[in-house]
């Protein structure tokens, strides 16, 4: 691979999640200020939505890593299951202790038991849940259930839904009005800005190791943004392949044509043949 041509530790650009190269973009720490206020407010419901590739899955786990001790979380990456599996999932996520029968009102009442002795120790409960968009509609009406378990002063669970703009349109459904109506706070990701795109070039090479300046030209890192629209996966997928083009042309940085050349070998690249012929 190219590490040691450019003078890197790491790949900089991989499209895994990874916290350790998170760029606190202005939208991000907002969003992520947004999730702090909300659960500190315990209101019960908060959503998050996204174009594919804005970073919500990221968010997510920079949420679930700032969480204080004060809080026990719980994530579901895929929650395209049954409403059972999911109440079974979350209470196995807590660390409910077993209780007697299989049937769903048995997996609630170690759900709703574990909540209150959460509740009694200062504690709160944060369900975090990816891919919301993929919810069946049974299994999102659970969640309303679920959000039901309360004391007289508190909601005894926190849920936060991250999804793709397809979660807006399945909660406009008007059997789940009562869950839309509980969504206190929400936020949608937007992508980088021109400028932004810059700073988290810049910020994953060095976070990889690199020390040296400007592994990017101008031309290039404009280009990134022309081509990915700001949205962090793309960038990384043409980041990657542009490093790739320019450590098989034997170049020691990165230039706009190599970064053509990734958008042209990239299906979700924008308006290749309109800007390039």
């Amino acid at each position: 691979m190219y590490l040691g041509h450019f003078g890197l530790t790491e790949l900089p650009f991989g499209i895994t999640p990874d916290t350790q190269f998170i760029y606190a973009d202005a939208a991000h720490q907002e969003a992520l200020n947004t999730l702090l206020l909300a659960i500190q407010s315990g209101e019960g419901f908060v959503k998050i939505t996204g174009e594919v590739g804005t970073g919500k899955t990221l968010l997510c786990r920079h949420l679930l890593a700032t969480l204080g001790e004060n809080c026990v979380a719980a994530y579901i990456p895929n929650p395209q299951v049954d409403p059972k599996a999911l109440l079974v999932e979350l209470a196995d996520e807590l660390d409910a202790p077993a209780a007697e029968g299989r049937a769903v009102v048995h997996v609630v009442r170690r759900i709703n038991g574990r909540l209150l002795d959460l509740a009694r120790q200062g504690k709160t409960a944060v369900l975090c849940i990816d891919e919301a968009q993929s919810m069946p509609m049974l299994t999102l009406e659970t969640l309303r259930l679920i959000s039901n378990l309360e004391t007289e002063k508190r909601k005894l669970i926190q849920i936060v839904l991250f999804g793709q703009p397809e979660l807006d349109e399945k909660l406009r459904e008007p059997r789940v009005r009562q869950l839309r109506q509980r969504i206190a706070f929400h936020y949608r990701l937007p992508g980088l800005r021109r400028d932004e795109v810059d700073a988290y070039v810049e910020h994953r090479l060095r976070v990889a190791g690199y020390r040296g300046e400007g592994l990017f030209s101008g031309p290039a890192r404009a280009a990134l943004h022309r081509h990915s629209g700001g949205m962090p996966r793309l960038v990384n997928i043409l980041a990657n392949k542009a490093l790739l083009a320019a450590f098989g042309a034997g170049e020691a940085r990165v230039r706009w044509r190599h970064v053509r050349a990734a958008a042209r070998d990239t299906e979700g690249a924008i308006n290749v043949d309109w800007l390039w012929g």
